[in-house]
């Protein structure tokens, strides 16, 4: 039987400064305060975030291919290549051993839906909801 504090994955994401982005952690922290599974997030530099979260409901690796995904680049030396590898094999058999299952495709969707919504555009219907039916 596992306890929560065994579930509970404190890690470090690093980016790459090769972005248009200065402060791509800072940008990151936006994007995933409302994605469930995720308990805590700092900015330590602008390359730098910290993260806590939960492995009942997702990993190091969906994590950042979902990150991917939306734009952000990951530091890819040799260093955190190979730390992030180690991470991933210890999350996925844990995850395996305590029979959670991912679904890396539902929590890209919420990241690119949480991303949608918080940007200006012109999809946004001001009527109220009981008026939306009509033309």
């Amino acid at each position: 039987m596992s306890t929560q504090d065994d579930t509970l994955k404190h890690r470090l994401i690093h980016f790459s400064d090769m972005h248009p982005d200065p402060d791509q952690a800072a940008s990151c922290m936006l994007l995933l305060s409302d994605v469930k599974g995720i308990v805590k997030l700092h900015h330590i530099t602008p390359l730098c975030l910290s993260i806590e979260y939960d492995i009942q409901f997702l990993n190091l690796q969906v994590l950042e291919n979902a990150l991917a995904d939306v734009g952000f680049h990951i530091d890819n030396s040799l260093l955190h290549k190979l730390t992030r590898a180690l991470y991933h094999y210890c999350e996925e058999t844990q995850q395996a051993n305590l029979g959670y299952t991912q679904n890396c495709k539902d929590f890209t969707k919420r990241i690119f839906i949480n991303e949608y919504c918080h940007h200006e555009h012109g999809c946004r219907d001001e009527r109220p909801e009981h008026w939306r039916e009509y033309l």
